[in-house]
């Protein structure tokens, strides 16, 4: 299915925040701020409709996702709501006049999310940010996981044979270490579930939290019991996991990003703006407004969609349309923003902004196709989602089974023997912690984050989220153009003699027309 793609102006700035206990799933970090109106923002896009792009803050699964749009979806007005987690960045449109835009923020604060306008650069800052914060967290659980194995082994092997207050000794020089280390490495996961709680919500984060409290709570008082056995190198090592996981996350959604800002890094940073005096000065992209004319020197990429007023040319649009061949323009012919002027100048009047031009369509369909679910994507969520009701109800019975099981089966006739609270309560905290569905709620998405930007690097631009699972069931593939299918580089196959095409390569040295290229690029191979 094709994605319709409209074209929106963004806020350059982030001007407004939301007083919000931060994001119930997220590793964001969402301070309190004061909000302000958000009215400034809104923009009226090509269909009519009023639209709104705000960077959510701490949104980071799919549950996220989910949660967002639907309450927003559930709005008066409300046509389209999506969230793209690559970016951060959330799109709404209503019908003009249909809602107020503090009604966005205000739902956003009662699910628990910050939010600002939307503002590229800090939503990178806040992207490294966050990966420096998870890089750090795992060295600390790995070192510590590292270094507590060496005075967990010699417990584990010498089991019988060590003395008890060798045993203890050990077990307190672990707690030293785990202790502090869990503590600094497990603060993802500490954060993300009190905002949750804060905002009467549960997540994935609440039950790791609850083992990672409970584990070392159980580990201190068996060491000061001087009890045989103690988790300290259990609980950095699952925190050392959990947290590779969070960080894989982190970096394949970062190379989603990638492939739009490589995207978007096609379009001309520059302009030269013909005045009414027919002065030319340099401007940038961002500052051309619909009307203004232009000039477009050989070889220059077009900054915006216009129309050319003056010049006949050829243009590379291989960029837009995966053609090679160079096309023929002239006044009155459509230009689109990322083409390549090959020949001779062109003077084009602008007909959009560069936030409404053909690359930033493509930029941000790739981001929608990255966020698109597809169907196994889809069951992933709905089991993310039972997750937290169902390890919560889980545990709570294996507690209450393992504490009063052995008296209910004592009084039917068979004598298991004594468990007790420890028991469990261990038993208890093993469900909170095997049961946790990371890899279901990442690996999914994950596959297809990745693929859809390895595809864009390769000239390929998938437009929905189930394309891929539908490619699979592919029996046939027609292609639907003219001639043949080549590499989109045009390459010299005749033989020459080399003193004429050292000529030829040299009078075509300073042209970037494809058929020029092919010529140097022979002569260089020599």
């Amino acid at each position: 299915r094709d994605i319709g793609v409209t074209g929106v102006q963004t806020c350059a700035l982030p001007i407004f925040t939301l007083d919000a206990p931060g994001c119930p799933s997220g590793l964001a970090p969402a301070e309190a701020r004061d909000s302000t109106d958000a009215s400034p923002f809104v923009r009226r896009d090509r269909e009519g409709r009023d639209t709104l792009e705000l960077m959510v803050h701490g949104a980071k699964c799919a549950g996220c996702i989910k949660k967002i749009e639907t309450a927003l979806l559930a709005l008066p007005g409300v046509a389209d709501a999506r969230l793209n987690l690559s970016t951060g960045r959330l799109r709404v449109a209503w019908a003009p006049g249909a809602l107020e835009a503090h009604a966005v923020t205000d739902v956003l604060g009662r699910l628990g999310y910050g939010a600002a306008a939307f503002d590229p650069e800090a939503a990178l800052r806040q992207v490294d940010e966050e990966g420096r914060k998870l890089l750090r967290a795992l060295a600390v659980a790995g070192f510590a996981a590292m270094n507590i194995m060496m005075f967990s082994v010699p417990v584990w092997s010498g089991d019988g044979e060590m003395g008890e207050g060798t045993r203890t000794l050990l077990h307190w020089i672990s707690a030293l270490i785990a202790i502090p280390a869990s503590l600094y490495a497990a603060q993802p996961f500490f954060r993300s579930a009190w905002r949750a709680l804060s905002a009467r919500r549960a997540n994935m984060d609440v039950p790791i939290s609850l083992a990672v409290i409970l584990t070392l709570g159980i580990s201190i008082a068996e060491t000061l019991q001087q009890g045989a056995h103690a988790y300290f190198d259990g609980i950095t090592m699952l925190l050392f996991f959990l947290l590779v996981g969070r960080y894989l996350d982190h970096r394949l959604r970062e190379r989603a990003r990638n492939a739009a800002r490589d995207l978007l890094a096609m379009q001309a940073a520059t302009a030269a703006r013909i005045d009414a005096n027919g002065a030319v000065t340099a401007i940038a992209a961002r500052d051309i407004a619909p009307g203004d004319r232009l000039l477009l020197a050989a070889g220059d990429r077009a900054p915006v969609d216009g129309l050319v007023e003056e010049g006949v040319s050829e243009l590379d649009r291989a960029m837009l349309t995966g053609e090679t061949l160079p096309q023929a323009v002239g006044k009155g012919d459509a230009i689109h923003a990322g083409v390549v002027n090959l020949s001779q100048r062109l003077i084009i009047r602008a007909s959009a902004r560069v936030s409404d031009s053909s690359v930033a369509a493509l930029a941000r369909l790739i981001e929608t196709s990255a966020q698109g679910r597809a169907r196994f994507v889809r069951l992933a969520d709905r089991a993310a989602a039972l997750y937290v009701p169902l390890v919560h109800t889980l545990a709570a019975l294996t507690f209450v089974g393992w504490f009063f099981g052995p008296a209910l089966l004592r009084m039917a006739g068979l004598d298991i023997g004594e468990v007790g609270f420890r028991t469990a309560l261990l038993n208890a905290v093993a469900v909170l912690i095997i049961t946790c569905p990371c890899a279901l709620g990442l690996a999914v998405p994950a596959v297809q984050v990745v693929a859809t930007g390895r595809l864009f690097k390769r000239g390929v631009l998938v437009k929905s989220g189930d394309a891929l699972e539908r490619l699979a069931r592919i029996d046939h593939v027609v292609f639907d153009k003219t001639g043949t299918l080549t590499l989109g580089k045009p390459r010299l196959t005749n033989v020459v003699a080399s003193e004429i095409l050292q000529k030829a390569a040299a009078l075509a040295r300073v042209s970037r027309h494809p058929l020029s290229r092919a010529l140097v690029e022979a002569r260089s191979e020599e």
